[in-house]
């Protein structure tokens, strides 16, 4: 029963599996504590969906992974990724609420064009946003403002009104992210060492000419979070994107590399893992305002 997949394309079907009526074809707000009571199983969403729960109801699990879900905790699903409760064959009641849209709403708002910034829609679950008090209070209170237009008639104002709200929520759990990044530093700061770590320990392998350049994704996986996360924790920890992070670096190794004179640059480039001299040679000059031939010149 565990490999079962419950599938919700709409919003409509995840609203009946709630015992919630559909107000609007593209967005509902969920009370979780008027859905039945129910085992646990995965789920696909083809829809944007936030669950803030209000009980531990057992253990989450986002694609193959599971983690400890506690309460006060607001999490993010995008369209086409698979979450749900880890089954150990008891039934739970679920509580907490649940803001679901379809990205046919936002189409051609100002939230669609920029609905790609919120990265947190690309995180995991053991990623989730950890909510104070006040912040979950804030949270409520723009569920209930969306929920209050979509049980107010519709008129010309409802989309706008609709979408701006929501897009407000999201700038909040931005700005409580930005905080927890902040509350975590600690923890943040041994993710950033454990980094540097593996960066150092990438060029003093063989691993530039088996994998080539080092990406974002790599080091990721390595430290087992996502991407999204992983770019957003070392932006807040040094002010750079996590590729300006790695092409510093690379440069640096660069730099000390260009003096072996028994090696042509294009070889220093090769050994790098650049696929391309020529692309070593834009980047070189990009980030130090001369090639790296008339660097070994001039130095």
């Amino acid at each position: 029963m565990e490999d079962i997949i419950r599938r919700f394309d709409t919003v409509g079907q995840y609203n009946e599996f709630n015992n919630h009526k559909t107000l609007h074809p593209l967005v509902s707000v969920i009370d979780l504590s008027k859905a039945s009571p129910r085992t646990g199983s995965k789920m696909y969403f083809g829809f944007y969906t936030i669950i803030l729960k209000d009980v531990k109801c057992g253990d989450m699990v986002y694609g193959r992974h599971t983690y400890d879900y506690q309460e006060g905790t607001l999490v993010f699903i995008a369209p086409g990724q698979v979450a749900g409760v880890k089954s150990n064959g008891e039934i739970y009641q679920p509580k907490g609420h649940a803001l679901v849209f379809h990205a046919d709403l936002i189409h051609g708002t100002s939230l669609g064009r920029h609905i790609e910034d919120y990265h947190f829609f690309g995180y995991q679950f053991h990623e989730a946003l950890h909510l104070s008090d006040r912040e979950r209070e804030v949270i409520l209170d723009c569920l209930a403002k969306i929920e209050y237009e979509l049980q107010h008639a519709i008129d010309k104002h409802s989309k706008k009104l609709i979408v701006s709200n929501i897009e407000l929520l999201l700038n909040y759990c931005t700005r409580f992210y930005d905080r927890q990044f902040i509350t975590r530093e600690k923890p943040n700061q041994g993710i950033l060492e454990k980094f540097e770590h593996l960066l150092k320990d990438y060029f003093q392998t063989n691993k530039p000419l088996k994998l080539g350049l080092p990406s974002v994704a790599y080091f990721a996986t390595e430290l087992h979070l996502s991407a999204n996360y992983f770019g957003d924790l070392i932006k807040k920890e040094t002010g750079k994107t996590a590729q300006e992070y790695i092409q510093e670096k690379v440069i640096d190794i660069a730099k000390e590399r260009i003096f072996d004179m028994d090696k042509s640059i294009a070889e220093v480039a090769y050994q790098l893992g650049f696929k391309y001299p020529q692309h070593f040679t834009r980047l070189f000059k990009q980030k130090t305002g001369i090639s790296p031939t008339t660097y070994r010149t001039l130095n």
